[in-house]
């Protein structure tokens, strides 16, 4: 008994000496300037393997009985701090990090609490004497600008660690620990996808130009089962250059206030913090928060030169963490300049660095945008180069661009784009492939992205791709159950020569269904038919059903995931046509195009064709005949779209796009059964409102010259899906108004959560307001309308209608980023309502993933 009682003593001595040792630490991590939490920092007991990370708040909590009392925070985009611990059981901490490079005064600003006033403001003051400056700094005031330019892009596996098999056995992927790679604050990743890009860009001032010529070109990654130009186009909009001299800031497909903006001192606050060293040159520390942390707008740093030039020699941008921005968990811009002895700014780096998550509780990825500028001039391009303005591509790319070796790529690349790990992104990727379950899941993912299964395991060999695979199976109220088989070539079949088709199957009119078209395109094609720019001659048969007032701008017909209506689509006729097609478009927005078509349209028991008689009786008629010229013009300078197989995506709606089209037919010529004029005008534009969001307008007008029956005329698109789309009405039936002349608008508001961002808890779930406006004004003339002089015209089918003196118009009030991909909209019919078997309101959703 004696010696468990001494036993015990001795126990309880060694727990009470253990727990004398042991201390815990406790704080938060912050921003030197804003206070804001930096969530998910990295804290470490110097030289031992004992940590942790701050939660989503920046908070912490370690305890330990190590004898090591200094604790090292990193962070991305922050210097390193060492802060020494003290004796006691229980520290409470506040660390506040600094930019990378710069040490800063321990000065704390609090925007929640603090008086901030912007009258007599000595940091107001100097940021308007910055801002004053700008536009007289810009190079691109010279006649010529001429730079190099390095660009490397990288998206990686963010905080990556091999995993272990519990029984010791190798695995699949162990191969993956060769390819880690290692960030300057001591963050592991595991890149996934690298692209690198060397170029020359050339600027004139008069007449204005900017050309690049692609010296060299590489990617690889998962990435490749995208378009490769697809994606470059993506990249290029979402992750564009930075110019912090400007208004807005164009990033991740939004539009962000530049701290130098003109409104800058109505929408940040800033602060005079510090004189320091900047390349051995006295400059002072401008702090800068935005007044609503969760409006698009940066926090940072701005270090200018301490003199009369007013000079900015370096720029840290940091997004807030209560920004509603999706997927962007934290984002550090770097950029440094160059004062040219006339003053001329230049830029001598632009480095972007992002933790993507789709979570709070998962890694996420990790991804870099770096580009290094060298060798600037102002001379006049000479011998050679001068001939690059002649050139009408804006981005020329040299033959070998795509095929330099390595020994290029060593000589060449700046030393802050190479990387601790020899191993490439490249081999990476063959290792990969080299697991079935690897390969099979990336072909799985390619059929599901493109849409196209093809024949070649290869794709240097693959002359032929089936599908769109989405199409294969669809339903109406007509064929019943529609099964259709297609595909077509690809430029590894010819670059110049193409061919597609599809035949379809409905189980309920039991009908067959084709398409057959061969295209001829002057210019070699990469990847696509329909790749820009185009320059081809095209000829079409097909026959197939013709769904009247349905037309989805951009999805196919056949789309599976338009198969549930909220009505029956009954509404449609037979056609058979033939179509020779020229189209050439050019690189500066402008394009034009002819087409011939001859056209027989069939009447069914849904859309009858029941000619008027001079005596008012009516006479069924099966179908009619037209052989049409069409003419079009387009204007779409700069437009960013992306290019799949068969459509053309846009990626932003900022370039103004004009459309003019005029389609012709004479009487008997080659079997027209009536003369037909139509004219069809359309605009197209976004407005950014900088920090209150954007609007996108499209509207159009068009007019039909000829007396010709219903089919003919003007039938707005009616949306019976229960989908959002575009240039289509939402709560109109299908042919309800028949019109020859009409003018329609469609206006879409997205206030990017200006509202729900004043809200306590909605803004919290970072929703965004969209409202729409949608109308159309119509006409029918006499002429054209069977009620007043109908003789030779077809009566119009039952539940159609003219429009009265007032347009149609509807109204809906969404709200998109629900999960970061929903948007649900209410919709409104506002007029018209008297109309037998129509729908006055409705809920509407669709899937959009967007930054």
């Amino acid at each position: 008994m004696g010696k468990k009682i001494v036993l015990g003593c001795v126990l309880l001595l060694v727990c009470l000496l253990a727990d004398a040792q042991k201390i815990v630490i406790k704080g938060v991590v912050t921003d030197s300037i804003s206070g804001e939490a930096l969530p998910y920092a990295s804290l470490m007991l110097k030289g031992t393997t004992i940590g942790t990370i701050t939660d989503a708040d920046g908070r912490f909590s370690l305890s330990t009985s190590s004898a090591v009392r200094v604790l090292e925070v990193s962070y991305l985009g922050y210097d390193v701090k060492t802060v020494d611990i003290s004796s006691g059981k229980t520290t409470n901490l506040k660390i506040r990090l600094a930019p990378t490079g710069i040490t800063l005064n321990e000065i704390v600003v609090e925007p929640g609490r603090e008086r901030y006033r912007r009258k007599d403001n000595p940091a107001v003051r100097f940021v308007r004497e910055v801002i004053a400056r700008r536009d007289g700094n810009d190079p691109r005031n010279h006649d010529y600008f001429r730079y190099d330019q390095y660009e490397k892009v990288v998206f990686a596996m963010n905080d990556y660690t091999p995993k272990k098999k519990k029984n010791g056995q190798p695995g699949k992927f162990d191969f993956l620990a060769d390819f880690i790679d290692t960030l300057e604050v001591g963050t592991t990743i595991l890149p996934v996808s690298e692209k690198e890009k060397i170029e020359t860009v050339y600027y004139r001032k008069h007449p204005k130009s900017e050309k690049r010529v692609v010296k060299a070109s590489k990617s690889a990654g998962v990435d490749e089962i995208f378009s490769r130009d697809g994606i470059q186009q993506f990249l290029d909009e979402a992750f564009q250059e930075v110019d912090i001299f400007q208004n807005n800031i164009p990033l991740f497909l939004q539009r962000f206030v530049s701290p130098l903006s003109t409104i800058g001192p109505a929408f940040y606050k800033y602060y005079l913090l510090d004189t320091l060293q900047v390349d051995n040159k006295p400059c002072v520390d401008l702090g800068f928060v935005p007044f609503n942390s969760e409006s698009f707008g940066f926090t940072g740093h701005l270090f200018v030169a301490l003199d009369s030039t007013y000079f900015v020699k370096r720029a840290i941008l940091n997004v807030a963490k209560d920004i509603n921005l999706n997927f962007v968990s934290q984002m550090t811009i770097e950029q440094t300049f160059e004062r040219e002895p006339d003053s001329t700014r230049i830029i001598t780096k632009d480095d972007i660095r992002v933790n993507f998550k789709l979570s709070e509780k998962s890694k996420g990825m990790y991804a870099q945008r770096l580009n290094v500028y060298s060798n600037h001039s102002f001379e006049q391009p000479l011998g050679e180069q001068a001939g690059v303005f002649e050139q009408s591509a804006p981005v020329i790319t040299l033959k070998d661009a795509y095929r330099q070796p390595d020994e290029f790529w060593v000589a060449n690349r700046p030393e802050s784009g190479k990387k601790r790990n020899p191993n490439s992104v490249e081999a990476l990727m063959v290792k990969l492939r080299s697991v079935p379950v690897f390969y099979i899941t990336e072909k799985v993912v390619t059929t599901l992205v493109s849409g196209y299964i093809p024949t070649n395991k290869d794709p240097r060999k693959n002359k032929f791709d089936l599908g769109p695979m989405n199409s294969t199976i669809n339903g109406n109220a007509i064929e019943g159950a529609r099964f259709r088989v297609g595909g077509g070539t690809t430029p590894v079949f010819n670059p110049h020569w193409f061919f597609d088709g599809y035949v379809a199957y409905g189980t309920k009119d039991k009908k067959m269904k084709y398409d057959a078209l061969v295209e001829y395109s002057f210019n070699r094609r990469k990847d696509y038919r329909l790749e820009f720019p185009r320059h081809a001659l095209r000829m079409e048969y097909m026959y197939d059903i013709n769904k009247l007032g349905q037309n989805y701008m951009y999805t196919s017909k056949d789309n599976v995931m338009l198969a549930i209506k909220r009505q029956k689509d009954t509404r449609a006729t037979y056609l058979r046509k033939a179509e020779l097609e020229y189209t050439r478009e050019h690189y500066n927005g402008i394009s034009y195009g002819a087409i011939v078509r001859n056209r027989r349209e069939y009447a069914t028991e849904y859309a009858a064709f029941d000619r008027i008689n001079s005596d008012g009786s009516t006479t069924p008629v099966k179908s009619y005949d037209m052989t049409e010229l069409e003419l079009n013009f387009r204007y779409g300078k700069d437009e960013k779209f992306y290019q799949t197989r068969t459509q053309r995506i846009p990626i932003t709606y900022d370039a103004l796009i004009f459309n003019l089209s005029h389609l012709m037919a004479k009487k008997g010529l080659l079997g027209s059964s009536y003369t037909y004029h139509r004219t069809d005008i359309g605009i197209q534009k976004r407005f950014w409102f900088s920090a209150f969001g954007y609007a996108d307008l499209i509207t159009k007008a068009g007019k039909v010259w000829s007396k010709v029956p219903y089919p003919l005329l003007i039938l707005p698109n009616a949306n019976i899906t229960y989908t959002i789309q575009p240039e289509a009405y939402t709560n109109m039936n299908v042919i309800e108004f028949i019109n020859d002349e009409y003018i329609s608008w469609d206006l879409t508001y997205y206030m990017n959560g200006n509202l729900f961002n004043r809200l306590p808890l909605i803004k919290k779930l970072k929703w965004r307001e969209v409202f729409c406006f949608r109308g159309l004004w119509g006409h029918l003339t006499d002429k054209n309308n069977p009620a007043v002089n109908g003789e030779g015209l077809y009566a119009f089918p039952a539940g159609s209608y003219t429009m009265g003196k007032a347009p149609y118009m509807e109204v809906s009030v969404g709200i998109e980023n629900i999960f970061k991909f929903l948007r649900l909209d209410y919709v409104w019919r506002l007029n018209y309502r008297n109309h037998p078997g129509i729908q006055t309101k409705g809920v509407r959703c669709t899937m959009h993933l967007s930054f």
